[in-house]
């Protein structure tokens, strides 16, 4: 059987003047990460993320602390930009009318929070629409993009192959949500509870395709990497 490991994003900036980058909390998880990665023996055949700042700087950070960071076996990092994630600032403003959407900015938890619930709004009406053409990337664009995406990736491995991608907590949900059948609404259930630095694993074989685990984050726990789902 094939193997994807998709790893989600460390945490992001939320509340700086740049979201894509990662927190310095984020860098401490994409270190735990990759130590898990080499605990666990992974060594991918490929390693692929999205084109986010993000999601790029988890993958090399990991790869580095997972001591595949460097020399002639280090895997070269492919970029693929349906691996993105959805663009919640596109999806506030398109969803709420004018200044009615909560600023994405400000750090405190009360803030987080606001916007965390105006997002799962935003993200059910945009899963709702459709092929809504108002949108940039209209729901059904993205979850076929993602599969395909992730389908040619296990194809590519082969029996007994390995991947790593490292990609967002949007780009996961909605994998599962697929592999899974469950309707479009249980999407929302998923995304809000991927931990940042979190592992899923999706297996390939002549069954078809499986999800094997979801969102396993336990070896972020008493570590100096905090447990993020934002």
């Amino acid at each position: 059987m094939a193997v994807a490991y998709l790893v989600r994003h460390g945490q992001a900036s939320f509340g700086a003047a740049d979201y894509d980058v990662l927190s310095e909390a984020g860098r401490r998880q994409s270190a735990v990460l990759g130590a898990e990665l080499a605990r666990r023996g992974v060594v991918p055949d490929r390693v692929v993320t999205g084109s986010m700042t993000r999601q790029r700087d988890t993958a090399a950070l990991a790869l580095a602390a997972a001591g595949l960071g460097e020399g002639p076996t280090e895997p070269e990092i492919e970029v693929d930009a349906r691996w993105n994630e959805y663009d919640h600032v596109a999806l506030l403003a398109h969803h709420y009318a004018a200044g009615d959407a909560p600023a994405f900015g400000g750090a405190t938890e009360e803030q987080a929070r606001a916007v965390q619930r105006a997002l799962d709004g935003a993200i059910a009406a945009w899963v709702a629409a459709g092929d809504c053409r108002a949108c940039e990337r209209p729901w059904s664009r993205f979850r076929d993009e993602t599969s395909a995406a992730l389908a040619e990736l296990l194809a590519s491995l082969g029996r007994g192959g390995v991947g790593v991608v490292v990609t967002s907590g949007g780009v996961i949900a909605a994998l599962c949500s697929r592999l899974l059948e469950v309707p479009p609404e249980g999407f929302v259930r998923l995304n809000r509870v991927i931990a940042n630095a979190s592992v899923t694993r999706v297996v390939s074989g002549r069954s078809g395709t499986s999800l094997l685990s979801f969102n396993e984050h336990a070896h972020l726990e008493g570590t100096a990497a905090p447990v993020t789902y934002r």
